[in-house]
């Protein structure tokens, strides 16, 4: 069994941040045709299938935020999947996209969560993928000065 762990960080207007937690500072122009022999510090087609994965969460997310008037502080996810041996084929047997997303004080985090899983189910990518994809969201509330009234740009 192999496990591959990808993070997403949104930055400003839309854009993310991907990084691969076992080689920080590579970037995802370096790849692996060797697998499963060779996974010392190269990205894999199995980390760029979790950094798409996380990409399109963030923008479908974002966008539904938007589109609900819900304001963001943060948003960053972790995607990882697990990798079986299956009648002797290595095969993806499970994705689990672990978003983290601070809200002010003022938003609803069982809205934010409900619009996580739309954002999961209506994400391109998750609907083409014929596995089990898991959602594990953690919001968390910060006391900011952000106002009511004040329309976010996401970008």
């Amino acid at each position: 069994m192999y496990t591959f762990e990808a993070n997403l960080k949104h930055k400003r207007n839309g854009k993310g941040f991907l990084i691969a937690s076992v080689f920080p500072k590579k970037s995802a122009e370096e790849t692996t045709l060797d697998f499963p022999k060779n996974l010392n510090g190269m990205w894999s087609s199995e980390h760029l299938l979790l950094t798409s994965l996380n990409s399109c969460l963030m923008t479908t997310f974002l966008t539904n935020a938007r589109n609900s008037n819900i304001q963001i502080v943060k948003f960053e996810s972790n995607a990882s999947c697990t990798i079986d041996v299956v009648n002797g084929k290595h095969l993806i047997t499970e994705i689990i996209l672990r978003p983290k997303v601070i809200i002010p004080y003022f938003q609803n985090p069982e809205l934010v969560k409900s619009i996580l899983e739309i954002s999961k189910n209506s994400c391109l990518l998750s609907s083409i993928i014929k596995k089990n994809i898991y959602l594990k969201p953690e919001i968390s509330i910060e006391l900011t000065l952000i106002s009511k009234e004040k329309n976010y740009n996401w970008g």
